[in-house]
């Protein structure tokens, strides 16, 4: 698999702001094309509004009052962030990540993170509150 056979997403959707290419190099491609499959049950655009996150930039996040997990998946390149910015939008955005078989999703007010990183618990929804 390469990122041509993608058909939603481009590599720079998933770089960390500090580090242009990063999200080409560091997402893991089997969990990006399982996001463009949710993609595609979903029958919505996705905005990734954060993938790949450097340390350095994780840390910017922490220091800004972000919640961020010191073990976040984002750091390895399996996760990503959509906005949701109606309920709508959100149901169709988790129903299409269920389908696709994500089975780590956290629920925001304005996006949904979800992430297949295989050292962690899977079948968990948490809310951010």
């Amino acid at each position: 698999m390469t990122w041509s056979d993608i058909d939603h997403f481009v590599p720079a959707e998933f770089d960390s702001p500090d580090v242009p290419g990063s999200g080409k190099e560091c997402m893991v491609l089997d969990f990006v094309a399982q996001l463009d499959q949710a993609r595609k049950h979903s029958g919505c655009p996705y905005r990734v509004t954060s993938g790949y996150r450097t340390p350095e930039h994780h840390d910017y996040l922490t220091e800004q009052g972000y919640k961020t997990s010191k073990n976040s998946s984002h750091l390895l390149g399996y996760a990503a962030d959509i906005s949701t910015p109606d309920s709508k939008t959100r149901y169709k955005v988790v129903r299409g990540l269920i389908k696709a078989g994500i089975t780590r999703i956290g629920i925001g007010a304005t996006f949904v993170h979800c992430d297949s990183d295989p050292d962690k618990t899977p079948g968990i929804i948490w809310l951010y509150r």
